[in-house]
């Protein structure tokens, strides 16, 4: 008989992905170095260049851990123009009995409640941990869904604040925006950098900055987004069966999900392709339909819910 997951070995799984991502982002690039170094010079010149990269790739790797453990919830929400909105606003009273029956009814602490001034329909969770999480909701998702519904909605987000997916995305979304930008100034430094040339008139140093733009472009198009699907689309699943466990009301969570599939597009959230990890759909039409979908297929999900 197949042994049922509970949330501690969710827990103890991204606990465990969590340390291969830190692990993978930096080794995937370096190698990357390497092998576009060696298709303009010999391996052992390539080699020397990818150590010479490789030491301050751990330090901005550190670096970026430091700040996304301490800032990346807040960076994550003011890129979305999240609004934090408290229990003695009467137009939001609804909301907080809502979140806090469900953060009781999961054992979970009531995370702060944000709200994304948009119309369309979509929610993520953030935080280090369960004891400093927020739920952001869309105005959207508040305004068309019902009270059951949006309580399915909650309880999705709850889930993947207990099963520590907030602290995954969080790593996975900041350290992609460190990627990009150092990217951006690499370009600039072989383009624009005053570089010495070699015995041969060459401009050596632009050439090697170059193929170090292209590991990170490489990285960024291709490895980047294939980490962040090896780690979300069975979360997903997963945040579903907790949700409907804690609300012990699978078809709320269904309907909901029916609901948003056709409305899940967020200005604000489109503009990050790295934050649609975190959301509870798509939050901007996806490239190549499912192919490279952060999500799995919502009718995939609407199925799973009805049968149990």
């Amino acid at each position: 008989m197949k042994k049922v997951k509970t949330v501690y070995d969710h827990i103890r799984e991204n606990n465990i992905k969590t340390a291969i991502l830190v692990a993978l982002f930096p080794i995937s690039f370096i190698a990357l170095v390497f092998l576009f170094c060696w298709i303009i010079m010999p391996a052992r010149d390539a080699f020397n260049v990818m150590i010479q990269v490789a030491v301050p790739t751990f330090v901005i790797c550190a670096v970026w851990m430091i700040i996304s453990w301490a800032f990346g919830d807040s960076m994550m929400l003011s890129s979305t123009g999240a609004i934090e909105v408290h229990d003695d606003n009467p137009e939001y009273k609804k909301i907080f009995r809502a979140v806090e029956n469900v953060a009781l009814a999961a054992g979970l602490p009531t995370p702060r409640i944000y709200i994304i001034p948009d119309d369309g329909l979509n929610a993520f969770a953030t935080g280090r941990n369960p004891r400093d999480a927020s739920v952001a909701l869309t105005r959207g998702i508040i305004n068309k869904l019902n009270d059951i519904e949006l309580q399915g909605v909650i309880a999705h987000e709850m889930s993947h604040i207990g099963n520590r997916d907030i602290r995954l995305d969080m790593l996975l979304i900041t350290g992609v925006g460190v990627t990009v930008f150092a990217a951006d100034i690499i370009f600039r430094a072989a383009i624009y950098g005053n570089h010495g040339r070699d015995d041969n008139g060459k401009n050596s140093t632009a050439a090697v900055l170059m193929m170090v733009w292209l590991a990170f472009t490489v990285f960024n198009v291709i490895v980047s987004p294939l980490l962040q699907l090896a780690v979300s689309r069975k979360r997903e699943f997963a945040a579903d069966a907790c949700g409907a466990q804690i609300t012990r009301n699978p078809q709320a969570l269904a309907d909901a999900l029916r609901k948003i599939s056709g409305e899940s597009l967020v200005q604000s959230l489109a503009k990050s392709k790295s934050m649609a990890i975190a959301c509870i759909a798509e939050p901007r039409r996806a490239f190549m339909g499912d192919l490279f979908s952060t999500h799995p297929s919502t009718t995939e999900r609407i199925k799973r819910l009805e049968s149990m």
